[in-house]
């Protein structure tokens, strides 16, 4: 039987996608595998899959110099990073599509990306004017954290206002999202504006993504934050299974509605400001991944978002690839390939029944 019919066949017993989800989350495992192996293998300047086995073993006589250089400095780091991002850019979309009921809500509709944006562009604009004892005691560490706070402050900023008597506001939530977005939005292109040539190159860069500065210390600083958003799946899957309902009848079932809605918001705006931070932003993955894989394996969240982490961080990993070798030896941003990917497919889906029904729900 071949893997499609066998996916089929686990889909329709019953209704029961449990067979299913597991099929899809052990092949993305495998795709993840794979995507790992030729992150780190293909480049602009090859190592051979050879060197890596020497590398691994510890046979480091069978490999020159250059490529145990390259390995340990440039492809081991720049796949590790990819791998975290990717995975938590996957789950946490997962996560807001659970939590607000659409499967077309985003990570940035909490407020993390845009005041990410807004605290780098601050930080390259006024980094070496006003700004510069701090970016000098901070050294190359300044712009991430900088992004970091912008996207945990503006999200905590949002939850506040959102939230009234204990109760938050879903609605409440989204639309102090569109203003406040707006208001950096005017910010960031006000610093924009008043830049010099070398912050605006800077700034381009910053917006379209790119994992061309991981380092092992980089890697170091946002794993925590995405191994958080990673660890809460098994006691959020249940409470967003629910949420589907609606909030009245999770909370009959027993679901803590806003301890919930607070543990979700708050890990994804760290784990994805960690990741802002790190690589710039990337867009798409957090929509059209957890999306697709809904439309495979249905909304049971305890498949969904372990598969959304995997297939994020294999998605990241392959689109990175291609980044840095399709016009090599120079290096497209991320963020370019993840559109010409994820955008046509998003259209697709925003313009099917289910798109339109998400469209609604907005």
């Amino acid at each position: 039987m071949s893997t499609l019919a066998l996916m089929s066949t686990l889909g329709r017993r019953d209704g029961d996608r449990s067979g299913l989800g597991m099929l899809v989350i052990a092949l993305l495992t495998v795709l993840l595998a794979v995507s790992v192996l030729v992150s780190i293998v293909i480049g602009p300047t090859g190592v051979g899959l050879p060197h890596l086995i020497a590398y691994l073993t510890g046979d480091l006589a069978a490999m020159d110099q250059q490529n145990r250089i390259i390995l340990e400095a440039v492809r081991l780091p720049r796949t590790g990073m990819g791998l975290l991002i990717g995975a938590a850019l996957g789950v946490s979309g997962a996560m807001m599509q659970g939590l607000f009921r659409n499967p077309l809500a985003d990570p940035g509709i909490v407020g993390v990306t845009s005041g990410a944006a807004l605290a780098a562009v601050i930080a390259i604009v006024l980094g070496p004017t006003l700004l510069f004892p701090l970016q000098a005691f901070f050294g190359e560490q300044f712009l991430p954290l900088m992004a970091f706070l912008g996207g945990l402050g503006n999200t905590l900023l949002l939850y506040a206002i959102a939230t009234r008597n204990g109760q938050t506001s879903t609605t409440a939530l989204i639309l102090s999202g569109i203003a406040i977005a707006a208001m950096t939005g005017a910010a960031t292109g006000l610093l924009i504006f008043i830049a010099d040539d070398r912050a605006l190159r800077d700034i381009t860069f910053w917006s379209l993504g790119s994992l061309s500065g991981a380092t092992t210390a980089k890697i170091v600083a946002i794993l925590p934050f995405v191994a958080f958003v990673l660890a809460i799946i098994p006691f959020v899957a249940r409470g967003l299974d629910a949420l589907i309902l609606g909030d009245a009848a999770a909370f009959h079932m027993g679901v803590p509605v806003q301890r919930l809605k607070r543990l979700t918001i708050l890990a994804v705006a760290a784990a994805c400001g960690a990741t802002v931070a790190a690589a710039g932003s990337i867009g798409f993955i957090g929509i059209v991944v957890p999306h697709l894989l809904r439309l495979a394996i249905g909304p049971a969240h305890r498949f969904l978002l372990p598969a959304s982490a995997l297939g994020g961080a294999a998605l990241l990993l392959l689109a990175d690839t291609v980044a840095r070798t399709i016009a090599a030896p120079a290096e497209l941003p991320i963020g370019i390939i993840t559109a010409i990917l994820g955008a046509p497919v998003f259209l697709m889906l925003l313009l099917g029944r289910q798109g339109r029904q998400a469209m609604e729900g907005l």
